[in-house]
């Protein structure tokens, strides 16, 4: 008959029963054990923090932990401190940590992850209690055996690289938590650890302040993708209604961002006379201002964050590709185009701007890359050292390759900078226009790969080269969880001592 394992809340009357274990649990231990009173007082207290495990209904483990404001202590303190000698008198509902005051398995229950379990039960009592963190001061038991040859410090990170096994500290590191540093006369009884203990935390990343609760990202953040047709506009109004058409659409599926292709609005240099392209490229220019304007009255009318794409705008004679980021409170920033492809440069005098940034949004952090700039992992890894949420690339591709290109590379951003990326361009024929006749585009949202995402890091994506909108929702919430909790763990496990990625100011 299969074993039954259960997570249950401690009572008083299990005292017998919880010592037994804790008595086989700390055979070596030379302090005293939990009194009635004390059991009795934290139950009191409070009763959902005080859990025990059982196999077969009975007492295998338990898990023990009070409330505090942990400003009032730091991180400087005993175990008696935290726990007011033993009393709980600072426990705390008002405080922002959940404080870890005991874990213990049963030796002869040890190696079935039942202490995993209790962890994994503390961790969602600290999400649904919206308290910031788990804290507690963890022992190092075999820290004696190499007191005479290192400190505290050498021994932890030994500890860390697997060259020295600890049964506490291993045990804590692989479950989350991170140390903070290395607390001295923690516990005097603690004869094994030499009085030293490790400070270790494990932080909620659903944890919102009172401040900035009205700020959290509560659900999912739906986007909208304008995959957009070349066409011939005898005036610049046509294709506004165009745009319109599109914005409007996006609207009324209630997504909170549009995103256009880069230079959606080539066709109108169809309707500029000029002797090459570089001039009628420059002369495209003189539009990007209203089209600007235009954009951020429909961001506000249609209460959308609008991307939108790009535009060629000339600063100082230089004639750079620009686009904005049109925020539906009116705001407007812009972002700028870092890399020119050669053939920009040859024919169209196009140059790379020196602008990268992120974008604080009311539904995210967001960064904006166009086209070729997708190319260079270098400027995604520097927005998502500012924890960019998701990476927007209006793009503009001829060929099928010329788009494999974009496309790969922004499924590999996904990936690497644990953010979503959504791609977007144009299709369809322009026969008018010099150097911007073809177009190939099939629009994206990408994800990274792990286990709360589509397997292969595709959320989903049009119909190649027909004009549509993409409708996609992307939850945030699952990037954060990614970050802390991944199979794998790219801006975590950078080896910044090894290696490190700045930008030139």
């Amino acid at each position: 008959m299969a074993e039954i394992i259960e997570i249950r809340p401690l009572t008083i009357n299990d005292y017998r029963q919880l010592m037994e274990a804790m008595k086989a649990s700390y055979k070596n231990w030379s302090g005293s054990l939990w009194s009635p009173n004390a059991i009795d007082s934290l139950i009191e207290k409070f009763p959902e923090g005080q859990f025990v495990i059982c196999s077969d209904q009975k007492i295998v483990g338990c898990a023990l932990s009070i409330i505090v404001k942990y400003d009032d202590f730091g991180d400087n303190h005993t175990y008696a401190q935290i726990t007011g000698k033993y009393s709980f008198t600072t426990h705390n509902t008002a405080g922002d940590v959940l404080y870890g005051v005991e874990v213990f398995i049963h030796p002869e229950q040890r190696g079935k992850r039942l202490g995993r379990r209790l962890y994994d039960a503390r961790k969602e009592l600290c999400e649904k209690l919206n308290l910031r963190a788990i804290v507690f001061g963890g022992r190092i038991p075999n820290y004696h055996k190499y007191a005479d040859s290192m400190r505290p410090k050498e021994y932890i990170a030994k500890v860390k690289m697997k060259e020295i096994y600890d049964p506490v500290l291993s045990f804590q590191l692989s479950n989350d938590f991170h140390v903070k540093k290395v607390l001295t006369n923690y516990m005097p009884d603690d004869l094994q650890s030499k009085e030293y203990a490790t400070l270790l935390q494990w932080d909620n990343v659903y944890y919102v302040s009172e401040n900035d609760f009205k700020k959290r990202i509560t659900r999912s953040i739906r986007l909208g993708l304008v995959q957009w047709q070349m066409r011939f506009y005898e005036t610049i109004d046509e294709m506004f209604m165009h745009a319109e058409y599109f914005i409007d659409s996006i609207s009324a599926y209630h997504s909170d961002f549009a995103l256009f292709p880069e230079l959606f609005n080539g066709p109108l240099m169809a309707l500029i006379e000029s002797k090459n392209e570089a001039e009628s490229m420059r002369k495209l220019a003189d539009y990007t201002n209203q089209i600007k304007d235009k954009f951020s009255q429909w961001a506000v009318k249609y209460n959308v964050n609008i991307i939108t794409g790009s535009m060629p705008l000339l600063e100082n004679d230089a004639l750079l590709n620009v686009g904005y980021l049109c925020h539906r409170n009116g705001h407007v920033e812009k972002y700028e185009k870092i890399h020119v492809t050669p053939d920009e440069e040859k024919f169209w005098g196009l140059k790379g701007g020196r602008n990268i940034r992120t974008f604080e949004t009311d539904a995210g952090l967001v960064g904006v890359l166009i086209c070729y700039d997708i190319e260079f992992p270098e400027l995604a890894r520097i927005l998502a050292e500012e924890r960019v949420q998701i990476l927007f690339v209006p793009f503009l591709t001829d060929t099928h390759n010329a788009y494999m290109r974009v496309r790969h590379c922004a499924a590999a951003r996904a990936i690497e900078n644990e953010c979503f990326v959504a791609i977007t361009g144009s299709v369809g024929n322009l026969p008018q226009v010099e150097n911007m006749d073809l177009h190939y585009s099939q629009a994206v949202v990408f994800t990274p790969c792990d286990f709360a995402f589509p397997f292969n890091g595709i959320k989903s994506e049009a119909t190649a080269n027909t004009e549509m909108i993409l409708i996609s929702d992307v939850d945030l919430r699952l990037l954060e969880d990614l970050h802390f909790h991944g199979s794998v763990r790219n801006l975590l496990d950078k080896r910044n001592d090894i290696y490190s990625l700045q930008l030139k100011k």
